[in-house]
């Protein structure tokens, strides 16, 4: 399932260690963290990196600079918050390529550890561009990539200075990330659960056609289950529906009936008359949907039966929201299979920014197998696509 070189096959004793992390955290208008998981999900492999006497080097990008450099979005809080949590100083580098960086990276001792600034403050990170790549090649001699989140893109600190260092090997964060998407996928304990949610089918098409060889039973929830709904003539009021998707729809529903495959769609819904927090909200079935009202969640029976899937399953992936969760009154269907997944002793993987905010909401994240850190990366993951970041890797 893993095929690629992992971090202790290989010797970093007093050799300059380029790591590539996922350091995109949320930050307040005062430039402080405000949730600092994706920091502490590469520790392992920092403090194996320090442990083993490697000279690190640290590269991330954070936000959207547009190629250049944005005091909005530089890493130096990143810095402050690592020193606190590995108890070491860090040095940060004021730029991520350069005369100055180089010399910065020659003079480090083993055990040390350099952040470099946001390697997104240069266009060559996200055009790929070689001279870039090679240019932050320099700095390091064996190439570490544990930034699952990225390992969707094709960028210069991802993929293209992996080809120039080699060995070029996957971190223990990314190592774990592809053995529980791996295992699930090759081979699962059944009977094998996928739950998928959010505003669109469009945005999970490739994920339920690759799924369908896979699983036992899907679940849908969200906006998404209004188009298949009406693809099977449901009145759905003025639910979120995208009507250039219905035949498709309706075409992943037959393949489903077709491969053995349950496919759970909503039986009843919380609807409201508003897409608004305070719209007062009532229980409908798909026979009594009001046609001036919008399902905003799922609803009590279909809750009960989604559980009762849940219980009896031994593998379950988790993506995307049941119902408009920001608003706390359409989060109950959210927050249930977020307990119900909890409550079950099957393997669950949570991947998805929402999913995954929603459970660390309901504070169960220690009660989930996995949480997965890259939303992007692990939905292209589940769809089958190889990841840019994963390929470049030293095959082991």
């Amino acid at each position: 399932m893993f095929r690629k070189k992992s971090l202790k096959d290989i010797d970093v004793q007093g050799k300059r260690v380029f790591c590539r992390c996922d350091f995109n955290v949320p930050l307040d208008e005062k430039g402080k963290i405000t949730d600092d998981t994706r920091i502490r999900a590469a520790l392992p492999t920092i403090r194996y990196l320090i442990e083993h006497g490697a000279k690190v080097i640290l590269a991330s990008h954070l936000g959207r600079p547009k190629g250049k450099p944005d005091p909005a979005f530089t890493l130096c809080p990143v810095a402050t918050h690592l020193s606190q949590l590995l108890e070491q100083q860090i040095i940060m580098a004021p730029d991520c390529i350069g005369e100055n960086i180089q010399l910065l990276a020659r003079q480090l001792n083993n055990g040390s550890v350099m952040l470099l600034e946001n390697v997104r403050f240069h266009q060559g990170e996200t055009d790929n561009d070689p001279q870039f790549a090679a240019q932050l090649a320099t700095l390091g001699e064996i190439y570490v990539n544990d930034a699952f989140g990225t390992a969707h893109r094709a960028h210069a600190s991802t993929e293209g200075v992996a080809h120039l260092l080699q060995p070029a090997v996957a971190g223990f964060l990314l190592e774990k990330e592809l053995q529980y998407l791996g295992a699930a996928l090759e081979n699962p304990s059944r009977p094998f659960v996928a739950i998928l949610g959010g505003a669109k089918v469009s945005d999970k098409i490739t994920v339920i056609e690759n799924l369908l060889n896979k699983v036992d039973t899907l679940l849908i929830g969200g906006g998404m289950a209004y188009t298949f709904l009406k693809s099977q003539g449901v009145e759905i009021g003025t639910s979120l529906v995208e009507d250039d998707r219905l035949a498709l729809a309706a075409d992943l529903l037959d393949k489903a009936e077709k491969s053995g495959v349950k496919f759970f769609l909503p039986s009843d819904h919380l609807v409201a008359e508003k897409f608004s927090a305070e719209s007062p909200a009532t229980v409908a079935s798909n026979e009594d949907f009001p046609a001036t009202g919008m399902g905003l969640d799922i609803g009590p029976e279909t809750i009960k039966t989604y559980v009762e899937q849940i219980n009896s399953a031994k593998t379950v992936i988790w993506n995307g929201p049941m119902g408009v969760f920001e608003f706390s009154r359409f989060a109950t269907g959210t927050f249930a299979i977020a307990a119900a997944l909890a409550d079950t002793p099957c393997l669950s993987i949570i991947g998805g920014g929402d999913s995954v905010a929603a459970v660390n909401q309901a504070k169960l994240q220690d009660q989930m197998t996995h949480i997965s850190t890259g939303g992007g990366a692990s939905l292209e993951f589940l769809e089958g696509k190889n990841l840019p970041g994963v390929a470049a890797l030293t095959d082991a």
